[in-house]
């Protein structure tokens, strides 16, 4: 028998918590501009209960071709990508409507 999941009751394998997780986030995605003049863009508001932070920073610095890491809750991707993050976040099943750029 498979496992089931203690949130939503499911079976792991039908399991749809992060799905609801990933549609509740509002996210805001900008630049900020560091030391030398560099940009670094700056991703706020996905909620690191629900979703696997670690997975979302790694498939961005592979489609970026960039370095990154997370600080705190705040996703930091080096370069100015914003248009790209929100077609990437996109395809992961965040809402189109939930993602501001600023």
């Amino acid at each position: 028998m498979s496992e089931v999941c203690s949130k939503c009751g499911l079976p792991k394998d039908l399991c749809v918590c992060e799905t609801i997780a990933i549609e509740g986030q509002k996210i805001v995605i900008r630049t900020v501009k560091r030391m030398f003049g560099k940009l670094t863009t700056l991703i706020e508001g996905i909620s690191d209960k629900e979703i696997k932070l670690k997975d979302v920073v790694k498939m961005l610095k592979n489609k970026m071709a960039c370095g990154g890491t997370i600080k705190g809750n705040v996703i930091e991707l080096q370069g100015d990508h914003r248009s790209k993050v929100k077609e990437e976040l996109i395809k992961l099943g965040f809402s189109q409507d939930s993602i501001v750029v600023k």
